[in-house]
């Protein structure tokens, strides 16, 4: 059984998933959770376009600062504080309301993956990258497919994070990766979720958009915000800093390329990244898409909605 109703709102970059998602937490008294891979992290706003403070004072907001650029989230601790701000929220009264792009992070909350054997243990990660590095890639794509042949043919021997997260859950689990994966997959859904996906009719209408917004956040301080960061002692090289639009103006701020090659290559990665997303949430089944043909018109968005079968809900 699933343990709650939730809506939501996600979207390639750039589409209007911040502005609906408030517009719905106002209609229905909800309550905002992020799922954004990159708005986790204190200090990066410009780049990730996060909701305004005015925004954020609107309306409850979840998920959102909760850590520093320094730190590494894996998908395994997203779901953890996500899923508590949502129960604690069902458990007021009100409804969540999942707002973001990063698809991982919102199949994986809805559904209640148990990632506790993939949490590891570094210890035991380490020795095995040892391994890894002492015994050679294709000795231990071997002992891979010696445990578990179903996951070392899908992997490359060069696979190495892949490979040692395999053999790290068969060592801790005495269970393969893939039995894992297949006992997680007839788990229940955690969530009955509601989903709204936003596009545009119009390919080239949705990469103006982006274009527009990468010019928009370099105007706003997009350099600056990345230069602060990395004078506070940020490493250049940590996760968070490889994201799009951080990892091209540190570039430009170490004098590799200019700032107008920066913002060419961040709206070149921007546009592929929505393509990427526009992929992944096609498979959802059951969304509701609204695409938009023009500047986005909200308030017949919520008119589509509570016209769905979703508008229950709202």
């Amino acid at each position: 059984m699933s343990r709650g109703k939730i809506l939501v709102v996600c979207g390639p970059t750039a589409t209007g998933k911040t502005r609906l998602g408030i517009e719905l937490a106002r209609a229905t008294g909800g309550e905002i959770v992020s799922a954004d891979s990159m708005q986790i992290y204190r200090r990066m706003d410009i780049g990730t376009a996060k909701a305004t403070p005015a925004e954020r004072a609107a309306v409850p907001h979840h998920m959102i600062d909760v850590a520093e650029p320094q730190e590494n989230w894996s998908v395994a601790r997203y779901v953890a504080e996500a899923a508590r701000c949502c129960d604690e929220i069902l458990a007021r009264g009100r409804l969540p309301i999942l707002v973001g792009g990063t698809g991982l992070y919102i199949d994986s909350l809805i559904a209640g993956r148990d990632f506790a054997a993939n949490d590891g243990d570094e210890t035991l990660r380490e020795r095995l990258n040892a391994e890894y590095d002492r015994l050679g890639a294709e000795a231990m794509h071997r002992r891979l497919r010696e445990v578990d042949p179903a996951r070392a043919e899908k992997l490359a021997p060069s696979d190495r994070r892949r490979i040692v997260r395999a053999l790290e859950v068969w060592t801790m689990t005495g269970k393969t990766i893939t039995e894992h994966d297949e006992e997680t997959r007839r788990l229940p859904p955690r969530y009955e979720a509601g989903r709204i996906v936003l596009s545009y009719a119009d390919r080239a209408a949705l990469y103006a958009r982006i274009d527009r917004r990468v010019d928009e956040m370099a105007e706003q301080g997009l350099f600056e915000e990345v230069e602060a960061l990395l004078r506070s002692g940020v490493p250049a090289d940590c996760t968070a800093m490889q994201a799009i639009g951080y990892k091209e103006a540190a570039q430009a701020l170490r004098g590799e390329i200019s700032r107008a090659e920066a913002i060419a290559l961040i709206k070149q990665a921007s546009r592929r990244y929505a393509k990427r997303q526009l992929t992944w949430f096609r498979r959802a089944k059951g969304a509701l898409w609204i695409e938009w043909t023009g500047e986005p018109d909200f308030a017949w968005a919520m008119e589509t909605i509570r016209n769905s079968e979703i508008g229950a809900w709202t």
